[in-house]
């Protein structure tokens, strides 16, 4: 095998490897969010990511279960949990949100402060 053989196989060998962990990395990355709205209504939602020895698990605080997805998948199943908890607990009254309890009762409101804001929660949480 020549030399410029070796070199392209080596370079083609570390090209792919590159491009495949980044692919990796981008599917392991969470939704983006709009960081502000979002902050104040998951102060209101009843999942909790705790860190422990054993990995990360998500705690449901209604029903004190535990779920202990994959490190890879744990961001995205807490975005399925809260995108299903949104939809059926936050409602958009005018510019603002409120959070609503299980049994009805207004829990908070949060101001929709821009178009951003109520883009997020239109394609996050469905609302």
């Amino acid at each position: 095998m020549n030399t410029t053989l070796k070199k392209a196989l080596i370079f083609g060998f570390f090209t792919a490897f590159l491009i495949l962990g980044t692919l990796s990395m981008q599917r392991a990355m969470p939704e983006a969010k709009e960081d502000r709205i979002y902050m104040e209504i998951k102060a209101y939602s009843p999942f909790l990511v705790e860190k422990r020895i054993g990995g990360l698990t998500i705690i449901d605080k209604r029903y004190d279960t535990k779920e202990k997805p994959n490190a890879s998948d744990l961001y995205h199943r807490l975005d399925e949990l809260e995108k299903k908890w949104g939809k059926e607990y936050l409602r958009v009254e005018g510019n603002e949100v409120s959070i609503m309890s299980e049994k009805g009762e207004l829990l908070g409101k949060v101001l929709i402060q821009n178009e951003k804001e109520r883009e997020f929660l239109k394609t996050f949480f469905g609302i």
